[in-house]
């Protein structure tokens, strides 16, 4: 049986508003990818990549996919002498909320969406997701 549906909703709406400001030793990172056992590769603002352990209360309840926006904290695990360098304390959900709160690195600017077809050296048209032309040609 899952945890109760008041504990999942209450973790689900601290992640979706910004705290005024992050803790000493806290910083928002990139997710590169899942290596398995709740410890995710996250890429920090300076492109270093660390290893870090998502904590309990963030698991089976809220998904992170690549190039998701954590708050880690990388003074949580400096006792443990292993490979992980910090813990993941924050999920970041409300993106454009976050994105105007003073503390958001600078490095990680967003993106603009490429769509599909717009390369300026490519001007002639596809022939993609059209009907083959017919055969009669005297029609």
């Amino acid at each position: 049986m899952g945890p109760p549906r008041r504990k999942v909703l209450a973790t689900a709406n601290e992640t979706l508003t910004p705290p005024d400001e992050l803790q000493p030793g806290q910083q928002i990172a990139r997710v590169i990818k899942a290596t398995g056992n709740n410890v995710y590769a996250v890429e920090l603002p300076s492109k270093d990549s660390v290893l870090v352990e998502l904590p309990s209360k963030f698991r089976s309840t809220i998904w992170m996919k690549r190039n998701t926006y954590v708050v880690i904290d990388l003074n949580a695990l400096e006792e443990r002498d292993n490979k992980l360098a910090g813990e993941i304390v924050n999920i970041v959900r409300d993106e454009k909320a976050w994105r105007k709160a003073p503390f958001w690195p600078k490095e990680f600017v967003k993106q603009p969406a490429a769509t599909y077809g717009s390369d300026s050296e490519d001007e002639d048209e596809s022939n993609m997701g059209k009907m083959p032309p017919s055969d009669d040609s005297d029609a």
